[in-house]
C-alpha cells in the first residue's frame, strides 16, 4: 500500500454503447444494447438508459429484448472501438512508463513512476486533466479512480460512475469497504459469494472482523489469506506495463445448431484463418493448435495439438484444427466453435508443413479464453464488413454496420429484411439525419469504415506539459469528487 493515491485507474464508461451514441445522433439520450444480434446472441455492453431498464453486460440478448424492445439493438463496430482505444491509451502512456491496459475500455496508471503525481493534490489534478483530455479527443467520457493500490483504485472508479471521479485517501480504506458487498472484491464471483453467504458473510466489514482462520478454514489457504487481506484493504500488486498475451483465440456462437458435419468443418477452417490473422496483427507465432466445441447439451470439450516449433501459417493451423475437429463427436449439434493458438513466440518455425503431418495431442485441455470481440448471436462477422469483391445481393446488412451511398453519403444500417435495407445518413457531427430505404442489391450502397467521433479535436500534443487554458483555469479540479 502506498501512502500517496498515485494509482489511477480509468474505466470508459459503458464504452461501446457510449461510442454507438456519439456516431449516431438519433440514438443520444435512448437506450442502446451492443452485442449479438442472434437468437443465442449475447449484450456486450449496454447505455445506461439501457441498464436503468435492466438490461446488463452478458445478458442474453432474447431476455434484453424483452425488458427493453423499444432499445436500439446493434452490432459491435471494433474498428471504431480499438481505434478510440488506441487514442486513450496513447494519452495515458504520456503520463507514465508504467500503463497495464485491463481491456480496450480500462487501465492502470502509475502516476509515481511518472513523476506527475506525489500527493492527493497532484493526483486528483492528473485525474480530471485527463478525463478533460480524453473528452476532447474521443468525445467520450471516462471514469477515474485514484488510490494507493489497484484494487482500491478500481473500486473507487466504479463508485464513481458514470463520468466521475472519485479519490480514496490512504487511511481511510477500511472504513470505506466495511460497508460494501463481499462482491466488490476481486476474486469473489457468484460462487464464493454465496458460500460466504451461507456462513454469514455478506459484506468487506464481515470478511475482516471474521479473521484470517476463519476464511481460510471456509475457502482455502491461498484464497483465505488473500481475501482477509483484501478486506483489510491491502493490495501490494504493481502496476505492470507489459502483459503479455498467453494465447489468441477467435470463436462464434450459432443461431442454430450446426449438424451437418461439412459445415462444421466449414467453419472450422474459417474461424483458424481469421485466428491466424489476428495472431499476425499481433506479431506472434504459437506452437500449440487449440479447438473448442461446445455442444447441443452445453457440454464443452477442448482438444489441442502442440507442433514442434511456433508458426503463424495459416495452413499449418487450419490443417492441425481439422484434425482436432476429426476426434470431436458432432452429431448431436454443435453451438459454438473455436479455434486458439497458444504457447506464442516471437518467430517462426519453418518448414512445419512436415512436422504438423506428424503432431501429436498434447497432454492437457487448456481453456481457449473467449475472444474479446465475439459478442454472441452470429457474432463472428459481426460489426464485419464483407470482403471486396463479395456479391451486393449476397451481402448481409447488420444493424448499426456503417454504409456509404453515392448520393447520400455516410450513414447506418438501422435494419434489414425482405429484399430491404434501411439506412439512417448521418455523421457524428451533424444533426440526427433523414432515414431512406433501398433495395439490399442497390448498386450505389455499400459498406463503409467508421468515421472519427470528433471531427475537429483539440491540440493535446503538449499534454500533460502544458494543458489548455480551458483545463487548467478555475474549478478544474474542484467539485469533481463524485459518489455512487
Amino acid at each position: 500500500m502506498r501512502a500517496s493515491p498515485t494509482i489511477l485507474h480509468l474505466d470508459m464508461d459503458a464504452f461501446y454503447a457510449s461510442a454507438e451514441q456519439a456516431a449516431k445522433p438519433s440514438l443520444r439520450g435512448k437506450p442502446v444494447v451492443v452485442g449479438g444480434l442472434g437468437m443465442r446472441g449475447v449484450v456486450a455492453t449496454a447505455s445506461y438508459e439501457a441498464r436503468r431498464l435492466g438490461v446488463h453486460s452478458a445478458m442474453p440478448m432474447a431476455q434484453a429484448r424483452r425488458l427493453a424492445p423499444n432499445a436500439a439493438y446493434l452490432v459491435p463496430r471494433f474498428a471504431l472501438y480499438r481505434t478510440v482505444s488506441d487514442q486513450v491509451m496513447e494519452l495515458l502512456g504520456r503520463l507514465s512508463p508504467l500503463v497495464e491496459p485491463l481491456s480496450l475500455d480500462e487501465a492502470f496508471v502509475d502516476l509515481e513512476a511518472g513523476g506527475v503525481a506525489g500527493d492527493s493534490a497532484s493526483a486528483r489534478a492528473v485525474g480530471e486533466q485527463l478525463r478533460g483530455v480524453i473528452r476532447g479527443v474521443t468525445g467520450l467520457s471516462g471514469s477515474v479512480g485514484l488510490a494507493g493500490s489497484k484494487m482500491l483504485a478500481k473500486i473507487a472508479s466504479e463508485e464513481a460512475k458514470p463520468d466521475g471521479l472519485l479519490l480514496i485517501e490512504p487511511g481511510t480504506e477500511r472504513e470505506l469497504l466495511a460497508p460494501m458487498s463481499v462482491r466488490i472484491l476481486p476474486g469473489v464471483g457468484p460462487a464464493t459469494g454465496d458460500h460466504l453467504r451461507r456462513a454469514g458473510m455478506t459484506l468487506v466489514s464481515h470478511l475482516a472482523e471474521a479473521g484470517e482462520d476463519e476464511l481460510v478454514r471456509l475457502l482455502g489457504r491461498a484464497h483465505g489469506v488473500a481475501l482477509h487481506r483484501m478486506a483489510r484493504g491491502h493490495d501490494d500488486r504493481p502496476v505492470v506495463a507489459e502483459r503479455d498475451a498467453k494465447s489468441v483465440s477467435v470463436e462464434d456462437t450459432f443461431d442454430v445448431d450446426l449438424h451437418d458435419r461439412v459445415r462444421v468443418r466449414t467453419e472450422v477452417e474459417r474461424l483458424a484463418a481469421r485466428c491466424v490473422q489476428r495472431l499476425r496483427g499481433a506479431g506472434r507465432s504459437g506452437r500449440t493448435v487449440v479447438l473448442k466445441v461446445r455442444r447441443y447439451d452445453f457440454s464443452t470439450l477442448t482438444r489441442s495439438e502442440t507442433l514442434r516449433g511456433p508458426t503463424d501459417d495459416p495452413t499449418v493451423v487450419r490443417e492441425a484444427a481439422a484434425r482436432l475437429l476429426e476426434a470431436v463427436d458432432t452429431t448431436g449439434g454443435v453451438r459454438l466453435l473455436g479455434v486458439g493458438v497458444t504457447g506464442l513466440a516471437d518467430f517462426t518455425q519453418e518448414d512445419l508443413f512436415a512436422q504438423a503431418a506428424d503432431a501429436g495431442h498434447a497432454a492437457g485441455e487448456p481453456e481457449v479464453p473467449e475472444a474479446p470481440d465475439e459478442a454472441g448471436g452470429t457474432a463472428g462477422r459481426a460489426g464485419e464488413p464483407p470482403e471486396d469483391g463479395e456479391p451486393q445481393a449476397s451481402r448481409r446488412w447488420q444493424a448499426g454496420q456503417d454504409v456509404e451511398h453515392d448520393v447520400h453519403g455516410p450513414g447506418w444500417v438501422q435494419g434489414s429484411g425482405v429484399g430491404r435495407v434501411t439506412v439512417r445518413f448521418e455523421q457524428p457531427w451533424t444533426r440526427p439525419g433523414r432515414v431512406r430505404t433501398f433495395r439490399i442489391d442497390d448498386p450505389e450502397l455499400r459498406p463503409a469504415g467508421p468515421l472519427p467521433l470528433v471531427r475537429d479535436p483539440e491540440d493535446y500534443s503538449s499534454w500533460p506539459a502544458s494543458l489548455p487554458k480551458s483545463l487548467s483555469g478555475p474549478g478544474s479540479a474542484e467539485g469533481a469528487e463524485s459518489s455512487p
